[in-house]
């Protein structure tokens, strides 16, 4: 099978000139006194913001106003600024010239968008272990979900059978670039093949995959990609869905309002085209900005990326094996390729009790739970013989260091073997240190 991405070679040396981020010095309080600079093992969930971004913000924001319709010259700059990330977002994931890049909030929109646009009778075929984002948002009669085998080739061939026997009309197949809990790459480039063989279209979802991974939808042949810029060190609430804008034209408005219309009568309104028709209403134009220029900034330094990730993905792997009791989740197998993703769970340790010890004794934050995956966490966790109910994750990235994945494995191992230093209560599900008196940020009210 080949990789779902294209290939970029790594360097040998963990010294890597990657692109900073914001709050790398963050130090954190400690319940047993004290502070730790603060280790971010949760990029899986939201990723920090790059320093380019937060630079790139401030610089927009005195020009700040409306875009498309406003005459004055700061409205000429701001619609500049904003139609000009398409052209980012498109070079980012290698779109065809054709393809349309509409902006959403986040990939969850996006697919959501993708799902209201679909023709009538369209069969859609997504495997359960997708995101929730990627398998919640098909409804009628003509979804199929199916069940993830053991290897890549069983997951093509189960696609391929799937798509046979559904019926005549549109069809289209969901998949995943990388899985949210294990981090392991799908087979897109091959899963595409099938599905165009089966004369169904394909939508990536690359919420994982985009922030570690080039992604190139002419050269995987899919149709349609969705990201997160939360994922994607732009937390400023911004997404893309991109790709053939044949269905997108001509389905409704996603939403009806201001800048979907094109004329607006007592008895009729008449909609644009193009990706304006699903962006109705003042758009996120800070949000678009720092979208694009993370993806510029991370399509600049690929091979950094790539390689610094890889190092300390190695590095907190075999680390995690030397922690007694740990069972690692995953679907395709321990050498397959993966992101910089790692969800376990340890004999006999609740993985809530894990991540609250974790964060409040040695300021690590890590996330625990089944990763708005539910039906796929839960067959990883009966695969590997777990006895939790639930999972922790480690997720790394730019904002990573080499003291953290030590710090961390470091900490599992005393946990594991000591248990935490601090009393811990449950609180509405969730466990909480007893008397917990660390200050909290001044800016909070």
């Amino acid at each position: 099978m080949t990789s779902a991405v294209v290939t970029i070679p790594t360097q040998s040396t963990a010294d890597h000139r990657v692109p900073a981020v914001v709050g790398n010095a963050l130090r954190v309080p400690l319940v047993t006194g004290g502070s730790a600079t603060y280790a971010n093992l949760d990029h899986g969930a939201s990723a920090p913001c790059l320093e380019s971004v937060r630079t790139a913000v401030d610089q927009l924001l005195p020009w700040y106003a409306s875009v498309h319709r406003g005459a004055g010259f700061a409205s000429q700059v701001c619609t500049r600024v904003y139609e000009g990330a398409r052209d980012v977002l498109r070079e980012f994931v290698g779109a065809r010239r054709t393809d349309s890049v509409i902006f959403t909030r986040n990939t969850t929109d996006a697919l959501n968008l993708l799902a209201r646009a679909l023709p009538r009778s369209t069969s859609v075929v997504v495997f359960d272990t997708e995101h929730h984002a990627a398998l919640l948002p098909w409804g009628g009669p003509r979804v199929r979900r199916i069940e993830a085998p053991g290897t890549p080739a069983e997951v093509v061939a189960a696609l391929d059978a799937a798509l046979a026997e559904c019926p005549e009309g549109p069809r289209l197949a969901v998949i995943t670039g990388a899985s949210n809990v294990t981090g392991e790459l799908w087979p897109v480039a091959e899963l595409a093949r099938v599905a165009r063989r089966r004369g169904a279209r394909t939508v990536l979802d690359a919420a994982q995959l985009a922030p570690h991974r080039p992604v190139r939808i002419a050269e995987l042949d899919i149709d349609y990609v969705a990201i997160s810029g939360h994922k994607l060190y732009a937390p400023f609430g911004a997404g893309a869905l991109v790709g053939r804008a044949d269905w997108l034209n001509a389905a409704d408005p996603y939403l009806a309002g201001g800048g979907a219309t094109r004329q607006v009568h007592e008895r009729a309104v008449s909609w644009t085209s193009g990706a304006e028709r699903h962006e109705a209403g003042s758009p996120n134009t800070v949000g678009v900005h720092a979208l694009a220029k993370a993806c510029a900034e991370l399509s600049a330094n690929w091979s950094d990326v790539v390689a610094h990730e890889e190092a300390l993905l190695g590095r907190l792997r075999a680390g995690l094996r030397e922690v007694p009791g740990l069972r690692e989740l995953r679907l395709f197998g321990p050498d397959h390729e993966r992101v910089g993703v790692v969800s376990f769970t340890v004999d006999g340790q609740d993985p809530g009790l894990l991540a609250a010890a974790l964060s409040a004794e040695y300021g690590i934050g890590v996330r625990d739970g089944l990763f708005c995956a539910h039906l796929a966490t839960r067959r990883l966790l009966s695969r590997a013989g777990a006895d939790a109910d639930r999972a922790v994750r480690v997720s790394i990235g730019l904002g990573t260091t080499a003291e953290h994945v030590d710090r961390l494995v470091g900490a599992l191992r005393e946990l594991v073997a000591n248990g935490p230093t601090w009393r811990y209560e449950q609180v509405d599900g969730r466990w909480t240190p007893v008397d917990d008196l660390r200050p909290l940020p001044d800016f909070l009210p």
